[in-house]
């Protein structure tokens, strides 16, 4: 079983422009054009169980209709988490009718969303999100979109996990893209989830296989960031490099299915 813990897909109607948008900020070629559909076919294609598609909230205003797209997307072979902003005045409220729509979690994205990870907001929403039993994905470590200002270090997810101590909290990419060597300074031990998203191929087999027996292999999730990169690649990957069977188990699927509670 596999499980991709970090995927992303839009509504038909602006998903081709909106990848290419991100394509072009990013300076990196997508796979697909991130539609359902898209996504579903390649998702079974690849052998991956399951993928979680992780929407981002830009803009308060974006609550409801990406909420509500997230909603009609919770069957295999694609969930979808939800999202909420930052600058939300009725953040707790959100967070409520997110778990009210069925959700299991949601995904923040400081760069996207032009916050810094230490701010009071987000570390409300954590702890309200936490409160509501709710799985957090953030985006952690450098972002294209604003390179020289990374929203989410991991001396901030740091700070975050020894103030607000979320049980269910996910640092994409490793601990943060592109920042691996402070992931491990500053994170590796500390009670968070890594997922692997677009992180994988960039690093080194030896760095990989520190953080995985260091950190734990009971905290890496196994992620694409599909539309970046392709699940065979990283499976593939993940099958090469030297893990145990138990430790290639957990990272495809057992710490997913027990963060899903499936």
């Amino acid at each position: 079983m596999i499980i991709d813990f970090h995927t992303h897909m839009f509504p038909d109607k602006i998903a081709k422009k909106t990848v290419a948008y991100l394509a072009d900020v990013c300076q990196m070629k997508p796979h697909i054009y991130g539609t359902y559909e898209e996504l579903k076919q390649i998702t079974l294609e690849s052998g991956v169980d399951l993928s979680i598609a992780l929407p981002i909230v830009t803009k308060p205003k974006q609550f409801r209709s990406i909420n509500e797209f997230a909603a009609r997307y919770q069957e295999k072979p694609v969930i979808s988490f939800g999202s909420v902003h930052p600058a939300s005045e009725n953040y707790k409220e959100e967070l409520r009718q997110i778990k009210e729509l069925g959700l299991k979690g949601i995904k923040l994205h400081p760069d996207y969303q032009e916050t810094h990870f230490d701010d009071i907001r987000y570390k409300r929403i954590v702890s309200y999100a936490s409160e509501l039993d709710l799985i957090i994905s953030v985006h952690a470590g450098m972002d294209p979109k604003s390179p020289n200002d990374v929203h989410c270090t991991p001396e901030m997810a740091a700070e975050m996990i020894d103030e607000v101590a979320p049980p269910k909290m996910i640092l994409a990419h490793m601990g943060g893209y592109q920042r691996w060597d402070d992931a491990e300074k500053y994170l590796v031990g500390k009670p968070v989830y890594f997922d692997t998203g677009v992180s994988l191929d960039k690093m080194s087999e030896q760095q990989i296989l520190r953080i995985v027996r260091n950190h734990g292999a009971d905290k890496i999730l196994f992620a694409t960031d599909l539309p970046w990169s392709r699940p065979k690649e990283f499976i593939k990957i993940i099958n090469e490099i030297a893990l145990t069977e138990e430790e290639r188990e957990k990272i495809f699927y057992k710490n997913a299915c027990k963060l899903l509670d499936f």
